[in-house]
């Protein structure tokens, strides 16, 4: 079947929609500068406390260029773009269990002091911070290097729960793949293509019967495994219907999800749960929410199965020169912002 043109509508419409939904260059520089005075106040109360920092490096979606613009109208509800700043501790400065374990409280309480009119709250790893003004969430992710190093992390939950992480990889899984993309000719790029799953995927969740959130990471690893089967075409149209048929088929059928960047794929399933979507970094982390169960998955499976079908459905009438029609199909994939923010 002969592919589309990058001059197509759908294609063009998609790539108008991908550079609005992404966060605008100035709130980006807002965003950074206000990060760095949290990281200054929060170091300064660590150290007075006898707590040695060995970091403060950026994460998740800030670090990897896939955070979406603030849109809260109508039924495409959309937070913003959140940063997460993980604190790297000198191990020998919390050589104790106990205050280990009480991480995330002690770091509640030194953002309290240094912002006592902010919100914040301690969440299962870190601490949720709301700036009102700005309209910008902070994660405050506080860990321990491991072996001495900044490369490795453990991270404390609230539960007990202790997990070997490494920001670093993270951050390079996805750079990995946003450089071979890069490299490639054309306007398609794969963390361009994240945002745009991670949109449908909000807009999704306004209308979700079991799951009450999709994690970022589970959106990042799905896109990344159908990235690596079958990379980026001329087209965002031909890519996100190539993707989302894979997506769907890992979710169906409960298929493995497994990566080799940092080590060799496992050969068994580290848990009972019913799927399996493992962290690159730790294989021994199922991504998929503790909560989840037979009903999520399924749930899940549906919304990635129907937009494949969807996806094919652009395909289709775009070859036929039904370009009205095709529109009205990504309005039902991407909700009304699509309506003013997808034109040609």
């Amino acid at each position: 079947m002969k592919s589309l043109s990058s001059k197509s509508p759908s294609h063009r419409r998609l790539t108008a929609f991908v550079e609005w939904i992404r966060t605008p260059d100035d709130r980006e520089e807002r965003i950074r500068n206000q990060a760095d005075e949290v990281r200054r106040r929060l170091r300064g109360k660590a150290e007075s406390d006898e707590l040695v920092i060995r970091s403060m490096p950026f994460s998740g979606s800030y670090e990897k260029g896939t955070g979406l613009r603030r849109h809260m109208q109508g039924e495409a509800e959309i937070e913003g773009q959140d940063v997460d700043i993980a604190i790297v501790i000198h191990p020998r400065s919390v050589p104790e269990d106990a205050d280990r374990e009480r991480l995330i409280e002690r770091f509640l309480s030194y953002f309290r002091a240094s912002y006592p009119d902010t919100q914040a709250s301690a969440t299962r790893s870190s601490v949720r911070v709301a700036f009102v003004g700005s309209k910008v969430n902070f994660d405050l992710v506080p860990m321990l290097a491991v072996d001495g190093t900044d490369r490795e992390q453990l991270l404390f939950r609230s539960n007990g729960e202790r997990r070997r992480t490494s920001i670093q990889n993270h951050s390079e899984f996805v750079r990995r793949r946003n450089k071979r993309s890069n490299d490639l000719p054309g306007r398609v790029k794969f963390n361009e293509c994240v945002r745009l799953v991670k949109w449908w995927r909000h807009y999704c969740e306004g209308s979700a019967q079991q799951i009450e959130e999709v994690p970022s990471i589970l959106v990042d690893l799905l896109c990344a495994k159908a990235f690596d089967q079958h990379g980026v075409a001329a087209t965002y149209t031909e890519t996100l219907a190539r993707w989302f048929s894979t997506m769907a088929d890992l979710a169906l059928r409960k298929r493995l999800v497994a990566f080799d960047d940092f080590g060799p794929v496992p050969d068994r399933t580290v848990d009972d749960r019913q799927w399996a979507v493992l962290d690159p970094v730790n294989p021994d982390n199922n991504v998929l929410p503790m909560a989840w169960n037979n009903l999520h998955i399924a749930e899940l499976a549906d919304w990635l199965s129907t937009a494949r079908d969807q996806w094919a459905e652009v395909e289709s009438f775009e070859r036929v020169d039904e370009v009205d029609k095709s529109r009205r199909v990504l309005i039902e994939l991407f909700g009304n912002p699509f309506k003013h923010h997808g034109e040609l």
